[in-house]
């Protein structure tokens, strides 16, 4: 027999999954910001760190790289408490979602920093500049601007792979999902509205990386051309 699809009741329910996704967001840009700064320092270690510092970033950056995030997740949820270190599910996933984010980050960020010409450098300490002027504008500044469509499609991904954090009942949007489809039994109508809403979520988060961009790089190269004209 045909089947009969009864969105009506997923519609009445919407709010619960519209909840999920606003966690789905915040635990993204929390997750973002942090991953990157991680990233950042991690790439930085790897460029002009001392020779252990650089040993241990490495480990930890392909140590983070070959192993599934799942498996990350359930080590710090259910590992960290045989140590004494407790995390509520949403804290645990935040946790994850950086440490993931912040291997992938460091690499993405590496390889922007190594496409930044010598030359650049030595003009800049011709100038007089301090070491850390020199990292701030003539390295990571043009480092982040050539690898930042790199880095906003990674941080598009772990929002999505942010589902998976709904394994420790984390309460975001798939997790909700999961509760709703358990009272209702409706679950192809669900899951295509969960699609549906993952989809605008992806749109609007690269959006937001394409307004961001334009704001943050483009204002950066009008600065230093109006200081070049000057």
């Amino acid at each position: 027999m045909p089947y009969e699809f009864h969105f009506e009741l997923v519609m009445q329910s919407l709010d619960r999954l519209l909840w999920g996704a606003a966690l789905t967001i915040r635990l993204s840009a929390l997750s973002m910001v942090l991953g990157l700064a991680v990233g950042v320092c991690a790439a930085v270690i790897l460029k002009n760190g001392p020779a252990y510092a650089r040993a241990v970033v490495r480990a930890y950056v392909e140590i983070i790289r070959s192993t599934p995030f799942l498996v990350q997740l359930f080590i710090i949820y259910f590992g960290l408490p045989s140590l004494g270190l407790q995390l509520d599910a949403n804290g645990a996933a935040l946790v994850a979602m950086t440490v993931n984010l912040g291997a992938y980050a460091a690499e993405i960020v590496r390889a922007g920093i190594g496409a930044v010409h010598p030359s650049q450098l030595e003009a800049a300490q011709a100038l007089g500049m301090t070491r850390w002027q020199v990292m701030r504008h003539v390295v990571l500044l043009p480092a982040l601007e050539k690898v930042y469509p790199a880095l906003a499609s990674q941080f598009t991904l772990m929002m999505l792979a942010s589902s998976v954090v709904s394994a420790i009942s984390a309460e975001e949007l798939t997790a909700a999902a999961h509760l709703l489809d358990s009272e209702t039994f409706r679950s192809f109508e669900i899951y295509i509205v969960v699609m549906v809403l993952y989809i605008l979520l992806a749109l609007l988060f690269r959006f937001g990386f394409w307004v961001l961009g334009q704001i943050v790089f483009k204002r950066r190269r009008r600065l230093g051309a109006v200081r070049m004209g000057a």
